[in-house]
């Protein structure tokens, strides 16, 4: 252990968004928790993440400060071994 707390997880989503579903999925397997911000129920959250992001696709995935992108990008993090260290609070 490193003595940092985890950075916390911000999930941007919307419904019926199976990448949303698969990301929450992806995360609670790990015992992970996050905060999840409904971008379809409140437009000024919509506007806040594409100004964080430049996307307006969801899921838009935040560790911390650092925004990882969607869930294929999350993945890709994970499958290059890099995504444990953000998790960590190492950066990535």
């Amino acid at each position: 252990m490193n003595g940092r707390n985890p950075p916390e997880i911000t999930l941007y989503t919307g419904a019926a968004c199976a990448y949303c579903v698969a990301a929450k999925n992806f995360l609670k397997g790990r015992g992970l928790a996050w905060n999840e911000v409904r971008i379809d129920l409140d437009p000024a959250e919509r506007e806040k993440m594409m100004a964080l992001t430049r996307r307006t696709s969801v899921p838009q995935i935040f560790i911390g400060a650092t925004h990882v992108g969607g869930y294929d990008d999350m993945m890709a993090l994970h499958r290059a071994g890099k995504l444990e260290a953000l998790l960590a609070g190492e950066g990535a």
